[in-house]
């Protein structure tokens, strides 16, 4: 049989337990900001989300850099960039949804619109 003190030390043990798993599964799959917009990789992936959208709309646009992003774990990573784009000469931000897994040579465009 239990005393007191042990069931309160149980009770702490399994509460600590849950909130490290609670706030492990909040990372996984939860967008992180990504710090250095700058990085070849994201700057290709925002190159590549103003040519995909440019073959599909032909709107003309021109990538001219990353603004801002966030990256997602999944299957792969998915990217929410805010890209500077020429556009008839003025700048405007758009915002891309990217999903890659480089290691299969996959690469697909989700969306692409104004950023607010």
């Amino acid at each position: 049989m239990m005393n007191n003190n042990s069931s309160k030390i149980i009770f702490l043990l399994l509460l600590s337990l849950v909130v490290v798993y609670a706030s492990a599964a909040a990372r996984v799959g939860g967008w992180s900001p990504i710090s250095d917009v700058k990085d070849p990789h994201v700057v290709e992936i925002g190159e590549f989300a103003v040519t995909e959208y440019d073959k599909q709309s032909k709107s003309g646009l021109k990538f001219e850099t990353v603004v801002s992003g966030e990256s997602q774990v999944v299957s792969g990573t998915n990217y929410r960039l805010i890209v500077a784009v020429n556009e008839g000469g003025a700048s405007k931000n758009y915002e891309a949804l990217v999903w890659d897994k480089p290691w299969l040579k996959f690469r697909i465009l989700n969306s692409f619109k104004p950023a607010n």
